[in-house]
Parts: structure tokens; sequence; C-alpha cells
């Protein structure tokens, strides 16, 4: 019988790659936040996937791109110190978009951490569904000649083709261990941060491009609403969402209240399935003038 494995994974990509998809779906839950716009994921969400030979430990980074503010400085930090601390690296490289120079800064960036301390990199060609089988060849070829992949996997997280074999490939990388966390856990972050993400996801369902970038959510509070009856617990819950400037604040909250009114159905159904509770969430959109430029701000809001 071969020994237990157990350890950590990094996906790494450039902005919108597919990384978040992929960690839900290898989970089989929903861990990472997903949005169709870029720099959707701000913390390094850690999925867990156990199965009975291995627990393949995931930890979701902010894509790698070239940074225009302190913000983006500091989410390329974070992924550099992520890389330094684990077994596998699965580098996504979406099939619906070409080989860019983005693609080449993070091959390049692998190549270098490579040189310095030997770690494998399976390169994931991810959003398979999207192109037709000679689109697919073509892509595979473009990333055999990026660089010096331990192995090369195409999939799609959405529709579950080849998960499977993406999580498998990863875990024969991981080293000898026992299992790291419990059965049935699939993520270590705490409540507070993923209610702050549900909510962050909301907010970016369908607005304009400038947003993402300029969206921080902060969790207030979370109090069981007192005098409640045992069997009908009901969580008080009080988010803070900030933006850059007042032009911001006005698409979030919409005519008369009517899109955050939207943003915080959608938040509360997730974080009632997260919690398995019924919440009253109360939002609250503030005004953090450029706060991705400001060091005190960026850490009063967790970056």
């Amino acid at each position: 019988m071969s020994e237990y494995r157990a350890g950590f994974a990094c996906l790494v990509g450039r902005p919108n790659a597919g990384k978040s998809t992929l960690t839900n779906a290898l989970v089989g839950q929903k861990v990472a936040i997903t949005s169709n716009k870029p720099q959707t994921t701000r913390h390094t969400i850690r999925g867990i996937a156990t199965t009975d030979d291995a627990q393949l430990i995931l930890v979701d980074t902010p894509g790698l791109h070239k940074p225009r503010t302190l913000l983006g400085q500091r989410l390329n930090d974070v992924v550099r110190e992520t890389l330094l601390d684990v077994d596998v690296i699965g580098f996504c490289l979406p099939c619906d978009q070409r080989i860019g120079p983005g693609d080449q800064f993070i091959a390049k960036e692998l190549e270098e951490l490579r040189r310095g301390r030997k770690r494998p990199v399976v390169a994931i060609a991810t959003k398979s569904d999207t192109v037709d089988r000679d689109r697919l060849a073509e892509h595979l070829v473009a990333i055999e000649q990026l660089g010096d992949w331990d192995e090369i996997v195409p999939c799609s997280a959405t529709n579950g083709e080849q998960v499977d074999t993406v999580r498998d490939v990863l875990m024969k990388y991981l080293p000898a261990s026992p299992k790291l966390y419990p059965d049935g856990v699939l993520t270590d972050e705490p409540d507070d941060v993923m209610v702050a993400e549900l909510v962050r996801e909301a907010a970016l369902e369908g607005v304009r491009d400038e947003l993402p970038h300029s969206i921080a959510v902060v969790v207030e509070e979370m109090l069981p609403r007192e005098g409640r009856p045992a069997d009908k617990p009901l969580m008080d819950v009080r988010v803070n969402i900030f933006v850059e400037r007042s032009s911001q604040k006005a698409i979030i909250i919409g005519r008369g209240g009517s899109r955050l009114r939207d943003v915080g159905t959608r938040a509360r159904t997730a974080i009632e399935d997260l919690l398995g509770q019924k919440v009253f969430l109360d939002l609250h959109v503030k005004i953090a003038k450029d706060w991705q430029r400001d060091p005190n701000q960026l850490s009063k809001l967790g970056f």
C-alpha cells in the first residue's frame, strides 16, 4: 500500500486565468470567489481536497501582473511569498486567450524560482471547453514551448472535464505525510474573511471595469441575535464596502438604493449557505479616498 501524501499546491496565472473556479472545482464546493473581472482574488484562500490517498491544500492567489499601484505591488508580493512555501505549483493558462506577455512574465518568474529551490510546476490549460480541438492542440504546443514543465494538463473547471486528473497530478508531487486537516474541512479561512469575499463578489457583479480594483470589504461585526429561539438562530452581520470616489459609491448603491439591495440579497443567500443559518445583513458603502495608493489605509483594510 502506498504512503499517504499531504501538502500544499498553489495555482498561479495572470488575472482571470480561471484559478478560483478551478480551486472550487477541485475542492467540490465554493471556497474562492469568482468573477469575470480580473483581480477578483485578494486573499490566499485555502481549499482542501481530501481523498483516500492524499490531501491537497490549495492556496489561491491574486493574478501576477505588472503593478500600477501599491496595492498591485502588495498583491504580487503575496504571490511570490506563497510560491516559496508550497510543494507543487499549477500554472493556469486559459485556452480562450493566446499566450501573451503576462504569461511570459510569470513563466520567467517560475523559472527563476525553480533555479533557487527546485519544485515541480504543472502547466494547466484551463477553460478547455471554450475552444475546439484544433485550437486546444495549438494552445498545448504553445504552452510546451513556453517553458520546461513537469506535466501539461488541459481541463475545464466549469464542466468538470479532467478536473480529477489535475487533482491526481498535483497530489502525485506532494510529500509523504499524514492528513494536515480533518475529513470534511474544506477551508481554513475564518468566517468573517469568507463573508467579506462573498459580499465583494456580489458587489462586483455587473459593474463597470474600473470598479473591481477599487472595492474593499470589511466585516465590522458578526453577532448572534439575542433572544432568538434555539431552533431559529439569526446572525447579525454588519459589513462596510469601501470605494475610492463618490461616483463609485453611487454605482454600488444604484438608483434609490436598488443596486445595493440586489448586492445584499445575493450576498445574504451565499452567506446563509456558508454559515448554515439565517442572516440579517447590514451593508454600508463608504469612501476611503485613493486607498490603493495609501499605505496606512491599505493596512487598515487588511492588505
